[in-house]
């Protein structure tokens, strides 16, 4: 029983921290000010983290808990929909690379961050009944490349040092 508490406790604490850093990522300006949407993917690094350390199935909990509870909080069903489905795309690439194991998780963070990206544009064609916003991909794929490289060294340190 020990052992579960444990667990319980450590994984609250690991949901509540990206959690955390979620609500700092919307504190920060917009990112290259004519581009909306475009975020530095902070609470990623938990991500990542719990899917190296502990699990795919943890991960994909922590990760859905998070984008609910922050989505609920601090967005609307809009901004929910095009978050859960950029989280669930994003994580199950994450793992399917993680688990072939022939890249690093830097390679692994920059798919997730990019396939997020593409995932939320495809949400907002089918919304927004256009095919118009594609040309944001561009700009999407290579924001999440840059970013997700940035999140993805965070999380190899992370790794490394817990």
């Amino acid at each position: 029983m020990k052992n579960s508490s444990r667990k319980a406790a450590y994984l609250g604490l690991l949901t509540s921290f990206a959690m955390v850093l979620a609500y700092i990522e919307l504190l920060i300006p917009p990112i290259l000010g004519g581009f909306p949407g475009l975020k530095l993917g902070l609470p990623n690094v938990i991500i990542i983290y719990i899917l190296y350390r502990i699990g795919f199935a943890t991960a994909f909990c922590v990760s859905i808990i998070r984008v609910l509870t922050v989505g609920i909080l601090f967005g609307n069903v809009v901004t929910l929909a095009y978050s859960l489905t950029g989280a669930i795309i994003s994580i199950l690439a994450m793992y399917c690379l993680k688990k072939i194991d022939i890249f690093s998780c830097v390679g692994v963070s920059v798919t997730g961050s990019v396939l997020h990206n593409l995932a939320q544009i495809f949400v907002a064609m089918l919304l927004m009944k256009t095919t118009a916003i594609s040309y944001y991909m561009i700009v999407l794929t290579f924001s999440g490349t840059i970013f997700g490289i940035l999140i993805g060294i965070l999380a190899s340190l992370l790794i490394k040092r817990f």
